[in-house]
């Protein structure tokens, strides 16, 4: 198809052209060239994609999981162990612990973007994986706005943004509210507990500490200077919290959260304040945190309750 161009003025020829490409490429087929994507990740890195990813690994269960919040679950060819949600998850093939992945497997299976986690997985990985020239966009949420914005970040990497900024929006909606019925209220202490042999906590750049913080409360170790520490009882002792909530490994109350009942001085063993939240729903950098955060914040109220009741 061509138009004789000697029929029309010298300044509308280009503008022409460009119509008889678009008639072309629609009577033949031919997608027009997309623009690529490009974010930033958490190294401050530019990562770039010349379209959509196609096949992706998730390096750790939260990814695994934001990627199906972000309406791309059908792009993940593989995962690690552990990456158990949404249960369609468990059914992806492994390539390894979010500790030690198989580089070999990853290559294998061809990604065009492999999701990692940089405490986790550790920035080594990632770097191995590029050498190997792979696209590697590394996260490492700190806050729980940064969820919203990884959904949201892997919806543009996978051209599922619709879904991932819709699914988005209505969590941040809900966050929103969570934050607004918690301002003012009365301050408490917390100590967290990860684990009991060795004793274990987060400090206050965790995750966990903002959610500790959405709740009117305030982490014991906030100071510590590593991101989950090991501690002493001594130390617990020293900072006497208001509140102890434990995790554990499962959906059950670990039995080690009543040891702390032979140090009665303690402030939270002496009004009962010693809670459990499964680990899945707070220390999971997923859309499921919220879930943990609204059972903490039901806890620090009834502490709350019954500081006012004993006065």
């Amino acid at each position: 198809m061509r138009l004789k161009s000697r029929y029309y003025p010298r300044a509308l020829r280009p503008v022409l052209r460009i119509v008889t490409l678009l008639i072309i490429g629609a009577l033949t087929g031919v997608a027009a060239v997309a623009e690529p994507i490009e974010v930033t990740d958490a190294r401050g890195k530019l990562i770039r994609l010349a379209a959509p990813a196609e096949r992706i690994i998730a390096l750790a269960p939260h990814l695994v999981e934001n990627a199906y919040s972000a309406g791309a679950g059908d792009k993940l060819v593989a995962a690690v162990s552990y990456s158990d949600y949404p249960p369609e998850a468990k059914e992806l093939p492994e390539v390894g612990t979010y500790k030690t992945v198989s580089l070999e497997a990853v290559l294998a299976l061809k990604p065009d973007l492999v999701l990692a986690w940089s405490s986790g997985n550790g920035l080594n990985a990632a770097a191995q994986l590029e050498r190997l020239g792979l696209t590697v966009y590394v996260d490492e949420p700190r806050t729980l706005d940064d969820i919203a914005r990884e959904v949201t970040t892997i919806g543009r990497l996978a051209g599922t943004s619709p879904v991932a900024d819709k699914a988005a929006d209505a969590w941040l909606a809900r966050l929103h509210n969570l934050r607004e019925s918690h301002i003012n209220v009365q301050p408490l202490s917390v100590f967290y507990q990860v684990w009991n042999q060795p004793l274990q906590t987060l400090n206050g750049e965790h995750l966990v500490s903002d959610v500790i913080r959405l709740c009117g409360g305030r982490n014991a170790f906030a100071d510590a200077v590593s991101l989950a520490p090991k501690i002493n009882v001594e130390s617990v002792l020293g900072r006497d919290p208001d509140v102890i909530v434990a995790s554990g490994m499962g959906e059950e109350r670990p039995e080690w959260l009543d040891e702390w009942k032979q140090y009665p001085a303690l402030n939270a063993v002496a009004n009962n304040h010693l809670f459990f939240v499964p680990p899945d729903i707070i220390q999971r950098h997923t859309f499921r945190i919220l879930d943990g955060a609204e059972l903490m914040c039901q806890m620090l109220d009834q502490v709350r309750q019954d500081t006012v009741a004993d006065h």
